[in-house]
C-alpha cells in the first residue's frame, strides 16, 4: 500500500521559535490559577484532601519544588543549546536556506514551551509555598501537578530527541522538501471562487497589449513571494481590466522597477492598489508557489555534499533520486502556467510561466558540474534520465537528451572501469530516447 503524501504545507512566511513557548506559559499560570483553588479551599476545611495525596511537610515540598525546579532549568538550558547546535550543523550541512523547516517544527517549539510552562508553574507554586508564626500553607494540589508536568516534560524529550536525530539524516531532509514541493504544485493550481478556465493565451500577444497599458511599480526590493490570484481576478473582472505581470514567484524585484502592467491604462488607479495589497514582495524565497525553490534546496545539498570538504557521494546520489521523483511530481501537477481567468472564461491575470524544461535542466546541470569527478553520480543522472524520458512530457525529451550528452562530456576525464561504466549508462539512455518517438507513431498507426 502506497503510504499517503503530505496535504498541508507549512507557511514559510510565518518562522518564529517563542508563539507556542508562550501559549503554553500562559497555560501555565492558568493551569496554577485552577490548581490553586481546591488547595485553598483545603486550607480553610471547606474540602479535604487524602493524606495519600499529599507530599509531605513544608520542608518536604519546599525540597521537591527546589529539585524539580533545578531540573528543568537545567534541562530547558541544554534543549536550547541542542536547538543552536542542530541549527548550526543544518546551515553547514544543508544550507541557510533550510533552517527555517527547524525553526517551524512543532515538536521542538512544544518541547521548549512545555519546560517553559513547567518552569513558570514551579515557580508560582513555590511563592505560594510557605509557612510563617500565623499559618503554613502548602498546595498538595498543585505539587502533585508539578510533579505530573515534570513527567510529561521529561517524557516528551524522549520524543524531542527521536525528532532531531530523525530530522537531520539526509534522506529524511530531501524526501520532505520533494514532499512539501508536491503539496505547493497541487495547491497552485486551485482555482478561487471567482475564477474558471480558458484557452491558452498568446504569450507575445499579451506582452504587445501590456505595452500600451499603464505601468505598476514595485514599492520595495525583494523576492516575488505569493500572488493571490483570486484576489486579483476578482479585482480585475469588476474594473474590466487585465493584469499583466513582469515577474513570477521566485524571482527578484527592484524598488521601483515595473512590476507589471494594467491594461486598459485609465483602470490604473483601482487595480495598482490590488496589485500592491495581493503581490507579496519578501526577502526571502518560499515554495508555496515557487517550485524553482524547492528544486534548487534539493540541488544545494548535493552541491554542499559533492564539495571537496564533504565528499559525500551516497547523499548526492540521493538528491539525483529525489530530484527524479520532483520532475515526476512537476509533470503530474505542473508548475504554474501563469494564466488566470474569470468565471466567463475571460484572461484576466498573466504572469510568465515556469516550464518543466526549465526545472528539467536546472535538476542536472549544477550537480552535473559538480561530479566531474565522481562517477557515481553521473551514472545515477544518466539512470534519470533513461527513467523520466517516458513519463516526462515530449518538450522535455529534447532537454533530457541534451543532458545525456553533457553528462557524457562531463566525464571525459574518467578512465578505465569508471569511463565504461559511464558510456554503458549513456547508451542506455540514448536507446531509451531514441525509441520512444517511434514507439508513439507506431502506437497512432495501430488499429483500434
Amino acid at each position: 500500500m502506497v503510504a499517503p503524501r503530505p496535504t498541508k504545507l507549512r507557511s514559510q512566511r510565518d518562522i518564529n521559535l517563542w508563539r507556542i513557548p508562550l501559549k503554553l506559559s500562559l497555560a501555565a499560570v492558568g493551569l496554577f490559577a485552577v490548581t490553586l483553588i481546591p488547595d485553598i479551599l483545603d486550607k480553610y476545611g471547606i474540602i479535604h484532601i487524602p493524606s495519600w495525596f499529599t507530599m509531605g511537610g513544608i520542608d518536604d515540598a519546599r525540597a521537591i519544588l527546589g529539585a524539580m525546579m533545578g531540573a528543568v532549568a537545567t534541562v530547558l538550558a541544554l534543549i536550547f543549546s541542542v536547538a543552536l547546535l542542530v541549527l548550526s550543523m543544518v546551515s553547514t550541512l544543508f544550507g541557510p536556506r533550510l533552517l527555517y523547516r527547524f525553526l517551524q517544527d512543532w515538536v521542538t517549539q512544544v518541547t521548549i514551551g512545555l519546560f517553559m510552562g513547567t518552569f513558570v508553574y514551579i515557580c508560582l507554586v513555590f511563592l505560594v509555598t510557605h509557612q510563617d508564626p500565623q499559618s503554613t500553607f502548602i498546595p498538595q494540589v498543585s505539587l502533585i501537578t508539578s510533579w505530573a508536568l515534570v513527567v510529561l516534560s521529561f517524557g516528551f524529550l524522549v520524543y524531542y530527541s527521536h525528532r532531531v536525530a530523525k530530522s537531520i539524516q539526509n534522506p529524511d531532509m530531501i524526501g520532505a522538501i520533494v514532499d512539501d514541493l508536491y503539496v505547493a504544485a497541487g495547491s497552485a493550481h486551485l482555482p478561487g471562487p471567482d475564477e474558471g478556465t480558458g484557452p491558452l493565451p498568446d504569450d507575445d500577444a499579451v506582452l504587445r497589449q501590456a505595452e500600451n497599458g499603464a505601468t505598476v511599480s514595485c514599492t520595495k526590493s525583494g523576492y516575488l513571494q505569493h500572488i493571490d490570484h483570486g484576489a486579483l481576478v476578482a479585482a480585475a473582472r469588476a474594473a474590466d481590466a487585465l493584469i499583466v505581470l513582469k515577474f513570477r514567484p521566485g524571482q527578484f524585484v527592484l524598488r521601483g522597477e515595473a512590476l507589471g502592467a494594467v491594461v486598459p491604462a485609465d483602470k490604473i488607479g483601482v487595480i495598482a492598489m490590488a496589485i500592491d495589497r495581493e503581490v507579496h514582495i519578501g526577502r526571502h524565497r518560499t515554495l508555496t508557489q515557487d517550485s524553482e525553490f524547492g528544486i534548487a534546496q534539493v540541488v544545494e545539498i548535493a552541491i554542499r555534499a559533492l564539495s571537496p570538504a564533504i565528499n559525500d557521494t551516497y547523499t548526492g546520489v540521493a538528491c539525483v533520486d529525489w530530484l527524479a521523483d520532483a520532475l515526476l511530481t512537476l509533470a503530474e501537477r505542473p508548475p504554474l502556467e501563469g494564466n488566470w481567468y474569470d468565471t466567463t472564461g475571460r484572461l484576466r491575470v498573466w504572469m510568465p510561466a515556469v516550464r518543466l524544461e526549465r526545472l528539467a535542466k536546472l535538476a542536472f546541470d549544477q550537480i552535473r558540474q559538480a561530479s566531474a569527478a565522481t562517477p557515481a553520480v553521473l551514472i545515477r543522472q544518466l539512470e534519470a534520465v533513461r527513467r523520466l524520458a517516458p513519463r516526462l512530457p515530449n518538450a522535455c525529451r529534447q532537454t533530457l537528451s541534451e543532458e545525456a550528452e553533457a553528462i557524457l562530456e562531463t566525464g571525459s576525464a574518467l578512465v578505465g572501469v569508471d569511463r565504461r561504466d559511464l558510456e554503458a549508462a549513456h547508451r542506455r539512455a540514448r536507446a531509451t530516447l531514441d525509441e520512444l518517438p517511434r514507439e508513439r507513431e507506431e502506437s497512432v498507426k495501430a488499429p483500434v
